[in-house]
């Protein structure tokens, strides 16, 4: 459905470099997510595959269309929801659809199936004007604009950053919904716990893409063995525990430490030197590694 290859872009006359020869294959009917921290380039991307920003090299096609040549005719065919609302604050629930709909030759009358699992929840205050929604009303309402016209791809660019964590959940379940009927989505966040409701995920940053694949398949390649540590004076701790030799990278998690050992180095001989160090009520044991883990062991 979305093909791009070894797309570039850069800005400032070529002394920023958003995009550096990026190259993903998405498939029909799958929830893809961009994964990475702000300004690692998610955002120029989705802003190349709605058509609003051309790329200094390569291509990108959505089902079977070219993002440059064939751009007014993807227009119709894509839902694209920006990382900012930008939806008429001034107008109210009903009037913003309203708007969009026409936009697209299209009513909210003859699509309203399309929308009522999303557009039920707020339907009820259809009267308010978009600026006096909360954070969640505001995102299912861009929501329900960008599928008003049926579109065959949802582009959904950190859709949940600023949102609450019961609404955040209520956004994916919808996506998992829609999903179900066959939509392609393409959604970038900078949370990590929400690549594992994606199908296929892509770790970018800095413009470059890390690691693409299913979220498991990436956890299952993480190579070291990794502990979770913590114990008293935490910050001195995390000090100590980098200084050992056989520490390949500790991060702070949170309430504790996650730590990487270096092939042949065992966990009894760190705890021994911290324990010589002077930590002597300390906790160790290994963990799973998740997407988080896996994404700094790729940056160092």
């Amino acid at each position: 459905m979305i093909e791009i290859s070894h797309i570039s872009k850069s800005f400032e006359k070529g002394s920023v470099n958003a995009l550096q020869d990026v190259s993903i294959r998405i498939e029909k009917g799958e929830l893809f997510g961009l994964i990475g921290p702000d300004g690692a380039g998610k955002t120029s991307l989705f802003r190349i595959l709605a058509t609003l920003l051309l790329p200094d090299e390569g291509t990108a096609s959505i089902n079977g269309l070219d993002v440059v040549r064939d751009y007014l005719s993807i227009r119709h065919r894509i839902g694209y929801m920006p990382g900012r609302f930008s939806l008429y604050q001034d107008l109210s629930v009903e009037e913003n659809l309203e708007f969009y709909a026409a936009v697209f030759g299209a009513s909210v009358e003859e699509n309203y199936e399309q929308i009522k699992p999303i557009y039920s929840q707020i339907e009820p205050f259809r009267t308010r004007r978009a600026g006096a929604l909360s954070g969640g009303m505001k995102q299912k309402l861009a929501l329900c604009c960008a599928l008003v016209h049926r579109p065959e791809v949802l582009l959904l660019d950190e859709p949940t950053t600023g949102v609450d964590p019961v609404s955040r959940k209520e956004f994916w379940d919808m996506l998992a919904m829609l999903k179900g009927h066959g939509l392609t989505i393409v959604v970038s966040t900078p949370y990590m716990d929400e690549a594992n409701r994606c199908d296929r995920i892509a770790l970018i940053q800095k413009g470059q893409i890390l690691e693409q694949d299913k979220p498991e398949n990436i956890v299952n390649r993480h190579g070291q063995n990794l502990y979770q540590l913590y114990g008293p004076r935490m910050a001195e701790l995390l000090a100590a525990a980098r200084q050992w030799s056989g520490t390949l990278s500790c991060f702070a998690f949170g309430d504790s430490h996650h730590l990487s050992l270096a092939p042949g180095a065992k966990s009894e001989e760190l705890q021994h030197y911290l324990q010589q160090q002077g930590f002597k009520d300390i906790h160790l044991s290994p963990i799973k590694p998740g997407i988080e883990d896996v994404f700094i062991e790729l940056l160092i």
